[in-house]
């Protein structure tokens, strides 16, 4: 049977592990900065497809 934890008490705990953990915001940022850069480049390249039919 599972223990119910209160929201304040799981919070808490939540961001005492994130102390704990060394690279995670190193990855996040990395992460993110990656993403950021795959959609800039898709609409980069798939801006050269879009057609004038003026």
């Amino acid at each position: 049977m599972e223990q119910h934890i209160p929201a304040a008490a799981w919070l808490t705990e939540a961001a005492s592990a994130a102390d704990r953990q060394g690279g995670g915001n190193l990855l996040r940022v990395v992460l993110i900065v990656c993403v950021v850069g795959i959609v800039l480049l898709a609409w980069f390249l798939l801006r050269g497809y879009k057609r004038d039919d003026d």
